[in-house]
């Protein structure tokens, strides 16, 4: 960790494990604690910064706390990314103690070709495949969303997956493909909404020469409803040309409302525009950019994004024309990774992306009570990795909200740490 003007009040933060090979966990929405606060789930890399092509694999598995950090490999895998690894989770409405991980299967016939996901029981080793990757598993375990990784990888490639062969040309807005509800039990799917069915829904005219997609999906703690970004673009090699919508949806894809729309002009599709100018991270600091949405309950949403001309952390009603409320106007001013302790909703945990000029990042802690902002650590991320292969601090709350999860490579390797927040929320 870096030195900080006030080094007093960062808190305590430990590696994961001895440092052999690389390790992180991916995305901020799920926690990698399992139920008992004892397991921590993660993949494991030989290398810290590879690129990733289709025979790339990682090991999937988990660290034992209460066994000196022993990894415990379950299985192998060749379905992930830097972003969000394999959306390995836990299966926490299901018996036992159960994961859940992407996979290449090899499964011709598969709607998506080659690509599923595995259902592993870690005390068992029982392991089974089911015929779509996820892209997040429903609190009730019972039912999991899908969406085609090969076409995130044409329109946003961090957060998809590569093809031999591809990436092959797509259609902009099919009919046949969107987002999918599957039964985690026996497989079968059905498709909620498709991306014509996106570009319909209060259509804009930027819409009609654009690719369409879907990222950031999550489904409340009820699971009743769903929440996603249905994002479109006519130049996918640029960031700073994705448009965006939040819209949430019942679990049958009914009752879809639209929350937000960051629709606005483009100049960077004048011909001479050079998308190689553009930094890695302007795209996450952008005015117009709608991110990283999360339930901060079974009604309300924290999402970072433009509202009424002004962009902030902003908490939504789930209902269409609701208040709109900013959340910590004058400290939580940059784009982040955030969520809700899972104990009480006072408490914010969120990050930023590494300064232009330093290359720290913050981690902190939000009072929602009070509007104070605590930082908890800085750390240097290196401005060698590329947009495809960065490690974002990605925090997530164990189980009881006393500690927290990141990935970073301050030291040199991408590792996982963890924090002790209980001085902190405990007071």
């Amino acid at each position: 960790m870096t030195e900080s003007a006030n080094p007093a009040s960062y808190v305590s933060c430990r590696r994961v494990g001895d440092g052999h090979q690389h390790h992180f966990f991916g995305y901020y929405n799920k926690s990698n604690w399992d139920r008992t606060n004892r397991l921590i789930a993660g993949q494991r890399t030989p290398a810290m910064d590879q690129y990733l092509t289709p025979d790339a694999k990682a090991t999937v598995g988990y660290f034992d706390t209460l066994d000196g950090d022993r990894f415990h490999a379950l299985g192998e895998t060749g379905a992930w990314n830097w972003q969000m690894g394999s959306q390995l989770q836990w299966l926490d409405g299901a018996p036992g103690r159960q994961l859940v991980y992407n996979d290449r299967t090899g499964d011709s016939a598969a709607r998506y070709p080659g690509f599923g996901a595995v259902v592993v029981d870690v005390d068992t080793l029982a392991r089974r495949v089911l015929p779509m990757p996820v892209y997040v598993a429903a609190p009730s375990s019972q039912w999991a969303l899908s969406v085609d990784y090969r076409r995130l990888y044409v329109t946003h490639e961090t957060i998809g997956y590569s093809e031999t062969g591809g990436p092959f040309a797509l259609p902009l807005a099919p009919a046949d493909d969107g987002i999918w509800r599957m039964d985690l039990a026996t497989g079968a799917a059905a498709l909620l909404v498709s991306y014509a069915g996106l570009k319909a829904f209060h259509p804009r005219k930027s819409m009609e020469k654009a690719i369409h997609w879907v990222s950031h999906i999550e489904v409340n703690p009820a699971s009743s409803r769903i929440l996603f970004l249905h994002r479109w673009t006519e130049r996918v090699k640029d960031e700073t040309c994705f448009l965006h919508r939040l819209i949430t949806m019942n679990p049958d894809g009914s009752e879809m409302r639209l929350l937000e729309c960051s629709d606005h002009p483009l100049p960077q599709l004048a011909a001479d525009f050079d998308p190689g100018a553009v930094g890695t991270f302007d795209y996450e600091k952008s005015e117009y950019q709608i991110s990283h949405p999360l339930w901060q309950d079974d009604s309300h949403i924290i999402v970072w994004g433009p509202h009424a001309g002004e962009i902030h952390y902003h908490l939504y009603h789930d209902i269409e024309g609701g208040a709109v409320e900013v959340i910590g106007r004058e400290v939580l001013v940059e784009n982040g990774h955030m969520s809700f302790s899972p104990v009480s909703t006072r408490w914010l945990l969120s990050d930023t992306y590494p300064d232009d000029q330093t290359h720290e990042r913050f981690l902190f802690l939000f009072d929602m009570h009070t509007g104070a902002r605590r930082n908890l650590g800085s750390f240097y991320a290196t401005p060698d990795l590329s947009k495809e292969n960065r490690c974002d601090l990605h925090p997530r709350w164990s189980r009881d909200g006393r500690q927290v999860c990141i990935d970073s490579v301050h030291e040199g390797q991408r590792q996982m740490y963890v924090l002790d927040v209980s001085a902190i929320v405990g007071a």
